[in-house]
Order: C-alpha cells, then sequence, then structure tokens
C-alpha cells in the first residue's frame, strides 16, 4: 500500500495489536489520557492501547525479549498516531491560547517554539504507524527506569546526547537506545523516548483510522 505525503489512509490490515504481539510490553497510552502537553484526550484516540506495523511489532517484541533477560520491561507511551491527532496538535500549537500544561512539559519554551524545535511537526512518522515513544521499567522494583527528564518534557535535558544528567540516568537512556538500535529502529536527536523502524512498510503513507483495538478486530 502506498500513497503520497498528502494522504491519509483508513484500511488498518497491515498493522496489529501490540498487546496481541507482546504482552510483556507495559503501554501507558498517555494520548488517551489528559495528562498530556494539551491536557485533554487527543482526537482519534478512542482506546488506550497500541498499534503498530505488523513489522515494526515484531522488530520491538525481539527488543522486548533481550530486555527481559536483563531484568528490564518495555513500557510504551504512544505507538501509531492518527493524522487527526496531529492536526489537533498543529492548530494547538498555532491558534490554541490554552497553555494550562506549559509548566510540565514546556516550561522553557512558548508554544510557537516546539515546531522550531521539532518536538511537534505537521506530519508525524508515527501516523506512518511504525514509529514508537517508550521508556525502560525495571522488573524488580516496578518502576521505570529514571531517563533524566519524564517523557514528552519539550526541553534540551530530554535530547539523548544531553550530558548535563547523571551518568545513571545517560546510561539508562543508552540503554534503551542500544536495544532499539539492534532491532533496526532509528532515534531522533531531539527525544530520547523516540525511534522509528528503520525499514519501516509505509515510508509515504499517513493513516487516520483510529487508535482502537476493536477497529483493527472487527
Amino acid at each position: 500500500m502506498r500513497a503520497d505525503y498528502t494522504s491519509e489512509v483508513m484500511d488498518p490490515s497491515g498493522f496489529v495489536v501490540l498487546a496481541d504481539y507482546d504482552p510483556q510490553i507495559i503501554q501507558e497510552i498517555r494520548y488517551y489520557s489528559t495528562y498530556n502537553f494539551i491536557g485533554e484526550r487527543i482526537n482519534g484516540y478512542e482506546e488506550p492501547c497500541a498499534l503498530l506495523t505488523r513489522e515494526a511489532a515484531r522488530a520491538l517484541k525481539e527488543v522486548s525479549s533481550e530486555l527481559i533477560v536483563q531484568g528490564l520491561r518495555l513500557k510504551v507511551f504512544d505507538a501509531y498516531r492518527p493524522a487527526r491527532a496531529v492536526r489537533q496538535f498543529v492548530l494547538w500549537g498555532i491558534e490554541d491560547q490554552d497553555i494550562r500544561m506549559k509548566p510540565y512539559f514546556y516550561p522553557e519554551l512558548e508554544k510557537q517554539a516546539l515546531f522550531a524545535e521539532g518536538y511537534i511537526a505537521k506530519q508525524s512518522s508515527h501516523s506512518r504507524g511504525s514509529a514508537v515513544d517508550l521508556t525502560l521499567l525495571d522488573m524488580e522494583t516496578g518502576k521505570e527506569l529514571d531517563m533524566g527528564s519524564p517523557f514528552d518534557l519539550f526541553s534540551e535535558v530530554s535530547h539523548p546526547d544531553y550530558r548535563a544528567i547523571t551518568d545513571e540516568q545517560y546510561e539508562n537512556r543508552m540503554t534503551l537506545r542500544r536495544a532499539m538500535l539492534r532491532y533496526g529502529f532509528e532515534p531522533i536527536d531531539c527525544e530520547w523516548w523516540h525511534f522509528r523502524l528503520g525499514n519501516e512498510p509505509y515510508p509515504e503513507t499517513y493513516f487516520d483510522f483510529p487508535v482502537s483495538a476493536s477497529y483493527l478486530r472487527r
């Protein structure tokens, strides 16, 4: 299935429910909740579940299996993101005056700067179905590893190579990064939590079906 960059495809046939593929991966889908940088549930998030292309889910399961041996589990915050959600992000950044979540997610930046700094884009690789936002969880304590900044903190401290954090925090980031790279995922330079499958199956297709396990299974 291929389309141009302006296409928004509703066919989910190449996607899977991540929990069906690997129930060992923890999920906390932030854009289904109100605890995100906008402060409300995001358009298109009908169920709190992670969806991915079959290829990305297969690769992520390999990452998960390797890390479990080390006493770690993956925890996913976001995976497939409908195009309608991205449009909501863009309109919020341009037109909406609401800044209620600024102290928690972008304390150092004005909303408009989120575009220039690369934190919000008019089109997202998440909408192609092979990108994932995630962290690591310690199986012994049940707690997330300390990465030096929380998920979706739009700040220089969230850049993967930021070094004004502790050695332990930096090594935690690198543990996640090394595992993801080994199975074909690629990072970006402004978010330690974001990875995209390098050989993604739909590199020019943006999808807009809802985040819903029942939608895929119907």
